[in-house]
C-alpha cells in the first residue's frame, strides 16, 4: 500500500464532481453485509427489474 502523501494533494475537481451525486450513506450500509449478503440483494433487484420488465412487456435485457 503507498503511503500518504505528508502533504496532500489539492482535491480533484472532477473526482469532487463526482462525489456530489454519489450516496455514500448507501455504499457503506452495502459494505456491512456480507458478500452474500450482497449477492442476495443483488438477485432480489434483478428479480424486481425482470417482474417491471414484464409487466409493462419490455423484453429482458440481454448482456453478452
Amino acid at each position: 500500500m503507498t503511503p500518504m502523501p505528508r502533504f496532500p494533494l489539492p482535491p480533484d475537481p472532477v473526482v469532487e464532481a463526482y462525489k456530489a451525486g454519489i450516496d455514500r450513506s448507501l455504499l457503506r450500509d452495502n459494505l456491512r453485509l456480507s458478500p452474500t449478503e450482497r449477492v442476495v440483494r443483488l438477485q432480489q433487484a434483478v428479480r424486481a427489474i425482470r417482474a417491471l420488465q414484464q409487466s409493462r412487456g419490455s423484453p429482458p435485457a440481454r448482456h453478452g
